[in-house]
Parts: C-alpha cells; sequence; structure tokens
C-alpha cells in the first residue's frame, strides 16, 4: 500500500461500528467514510423518482444519469446527488425498508465501492460498512469486524427510533449474492454488545497496533 491507508471496520446493523469508526477516525486524524450513507443516499434518489428498489433496470437507468459527488466535511464523508444532500432524511423508515434491495444491486456496489476507493486517493480513512474489508479494500491489514448480540442490537435500533428488523436486515446483508455482509479474511472480531463507546475504541485500537498500525 502507499502511504495512505485504509482502516475497513465492518459489521452488521446497530453493532456500533458508526460510532467506534467516528471516534477511532477523530482520534488519528482520519477521514470517516460512512459506506452506508451512499447506499442510503441513492436509495433516497430511487424513492424520489417513485422507483422501485426491487426495479432493478430502473435503479440502474436512474444511477446512469445522476451526478453523484463525494467529499468531505469535518474529516467525515459527506454525498450530493444531483447537487442536493440527503443526510438529513438518510435514516428514515422508508430507507430502512428498502435500503436493502437497493444495495444487493451489482451496478449499484460497482458503482459505489469505485467511489469508495477514490477516497484513499487523496487522504487515509476509517470506512465503515459491510464489505470494506472483504471487497472494497480486501488488501489493507487493517481490518476489523464490530459485533455485537442480536437482542442488544434490536434494542439500539429501537431507541434509535428504528423499527425495522434487525434479524430480516442481518439476513437481507449475508445473503445477497454480491459482495454479502462477511468477516474478511484478516479481520479481528470485536465483541461491542456491552462496551462503552470509550471501551470500544480502545479495544479497536488494540487490535490495530496488533496488525501493525503505528499510533
Amino acid at each position: 500500500m502507499s502511504q495512505r491507508f485504509a482502516i475497513a471496520i465492518d459489521g452488521p446493523a446497530a453493532s456500533g461500528k458508526s460510532t467506534i469508526a467516528r471516534k477511532l477516525a477523530q482520534h488519528l486524524g482520519l477521514v470517516m467514510v460512512n459506506s452506508g450513507a451512499m447506499y442510503r443516499a441513492i436509495t433516497w434518489k430511487a424513492l424520489q423518482e417513485n422507483i422501485s428498489a426491487t426495479d432493478g433496470a430502473a435503479v440502474v437507468a436512474m444511477l446512469e444519469r445522476i451526478q453523484i459527488d463525494c467529499g468531505e466535511i469535518a474529516n467525515e464523508s459527506v454525498i450530493t446527488i444531483d447537487g442536493i444532500d440527503p443526510s438529513d432524511e438518510l435514516r428514515s423508515e422508508d430507507i430502512n425498508t428498502n435500503v436493502s434491495a437497493i444495495s444487493a444491486i451489482p451496478e449499484v456496489r460497482e458503482k459505489l465501492v469505485n467511489l469508495q476507493r477514490g477516497y484513499l486517493d487523496h487522504t487515509s480513512i476509517v470506512m465503515e460498512g459491510r464489505d470494506i474489508g472483504s471487497v472494497v479494500f480486501p488488501d489493507t491489514p487493517y481490518k476489523i469486524y464490530i459485533d455485537a448480540d442480536e437482542h442488544v442490537r434490536a434494542a439500539r435500533r429501537s431507541h434509535g427510533g428504528e423499527i425495522d428488523s434487525v434479524a430480516k436486515r442481518d439476513a437481507a446483508d449475508s445473503e445477497r449474492t454480491h459482495a454479502p455482509l462477511m468477516i474478511a479474511t484478516g479481520a479481528v472480531i470485536l465483541d461491542n454488545s456491552h462496551l462503552t463507546i470509550e471501551a470500544g475504541v480502545l479495544a479497536a485500537i488494540e487490535i490495530l497496533k496488533q496488525q501493525g498500525l503505528t499510533i
């Protein structure tokens, strides 16, 4: 790898990976990239245009005519579609319900994976998602898979006002044909079921040190 590097943080819904990735990036002075927000943004655009998440051809046609721009503000990734930042709407129930289907479309993943890899052209990153260590940056030596008990994750989503089924989301993410959720080769599992945020970040730092990152 070049001097720029990627730390891959994968895991299922509500495992705490976003929070740990954000705090870890802040601690290390890196840019935090939320890959899930990118898939949610595409889902938001499809819903805006009344395109069904299961109509792959229509979603792909939409991809070919929209402008997607990725950047960063205050060391966190941002995405705009046709000049609009949809971030305030990305946790809606409609998007929760449809994002797994959108994410399973191969052309969507190919488009967004290329954009995700583009961040490394100009900065080092902490990127979180479901296929970061397995697909986006399979060669990075810095891989952590953050997990938590299903009932703990369900409680976290409920507390955050999200009522979609964790079990159904896990099944959709793990069973899709293209880039399924999995523990990447070389990844270390971090059980975040009962850790505080601070303890989770410290545990992640220790794993990265063991993987050879100088901190």
